[in-house]
């Protein structure tokens, strides 16, 4: 995924890269901080749900759709962008 970033920024001209093998790992752990900060929401986002499940069950909410508002607050509040 980090080469095809790289590869695509060089090819649109839209960064000069003069180490892409640098430039690669960069956005792989930029990438990789995305992926463990998004688990991170996600796990807090469940462990909300869980807390508040009698709740949920007896109003009978879909809870796919409370999991995406939940996360999508939470993501917001923290500035993290999806």
């Amino acid at each position: 995924m980090a080469e095809a970033v790289v590869k695509r920024l060089v090819t649109r001209k839209l960064a000069e890269i003069k180490d892409e093998p640098r430039a690669r790992e960069a956005v792989r752990q930029i990438l990789s901080e995305n992926f463990l900060a998004e688990e991170k929401i996600e796990a807090e986002v469940k462990a909300l749900l869980l807390e508040n499940a009698k709740l949920i069950k007896d109003s009978a909410s879909d809870y796919q759709r409370l999991f995406t508002l939940a996360k999508t607050k939470l993501s917001r509040e923290r500035g993290f962008i999806l």
